[in-house]
């Protein structure tokens, strides 16, 4: 696939929700568009809306208005049932908090979507991309046994060993140190390259926003600004 097809595209995307207060707008009018291969990074301050925004495009959550392309299909208006199926096939999570099931080792973590998708050789599979994030001797191991940035690791294993094409990140670096956080950031964007996904973060982390390709700046549920992520300062 062309990496200049719209891969990803929201229209006229908007999410309003009913509070004590009244009504509440969380995203105003979103308009984008994110080509095949693309690395986008979602910017903005707490409270401007940037996980709402991943959550509709990944499918997780449906828009008060507005249509919602992802991988080219129109999701809008499909149950739960069909955009699971569609997630099943296109898409892979990385999560701030690592979401490993801590009775799983962290073989059995990076595993267990390939089980899911019927893959014949997980343990195979698994045991390759945990080798490529340099846990290959911690497979073993439980998350609570492994440090924060071991935890990230296995995430990350187990997001790439999927080879979903699109991999949308919340927030990946936000609960590590700067150090880790960088090493995290050099392997996300090497598997990224490697791979040819279409990556979509959300992140407060300014080194991070800047190497995207392009980053999305929202402000109280409007984007502000699309801008190249080697300008994002």
């Amino acid at each position: 696939m062309s990496k200049f097809h719209t891969y990803i595209a929201a229209r006229h995307l908007s999410q309003t929700i009913t509070g004590p207060s009244g009504e509440l707008t969380i995203l105003n009018q979103i308009e984008l568009n994110i080509k095949h291969a693309e690395s986008v990074a979602i910017i903005g301050a707490s409270g401007s809306g940037k996980s709402t925004l991943l959550a509709m495009l990944a499918g997780l959550d449906t828009p008060s208005e507005g249509e919602i392309f992802l991988a080219g299909q129109q999701i809008v208006g499909l149950d739960e049932e069909a955009r699971a199926e569609i997630r099943k096939h296109q898409v892979a999570f990385i999560f701030q908090n690592f979401q490993l099931l801590p009775s799983l080792t962290a073989l059995e973590n990076v595993m267990l979507p390939l089980e899911i998708k019927g893959e014949r050789n997980a343990a195979t599979q698994a045991n390759n991309y945990l080798k490529r994030v340099g846990l290959e001797l911690r497979g073993s191991h439980y998350p609570v046994q492994l440090s924060g940035g071991e935890q990230q690791r296995v995430a990350i294993a187990r997001a790439f060993a999927t080879q979903a094409p699109i991999l949308f990140a919340d927030e990946p670096t936000g609960n590590l140190d700067s150090q880790t956080g960088d090493i995290i950031s050099e392997l996300l964007f090497e598997l990224n390259q490697a791979h040819q996904t279409t990556l979509i973060l959300v992140t407060h982390d300014r080194a991070l926003a800047r190497r995207c390709e392009r980053c999305l700046i929202l402000d109280s549920g409007y984007l502000q600004a699309d801008t190249r992520g080697s300008q994002y300062v």
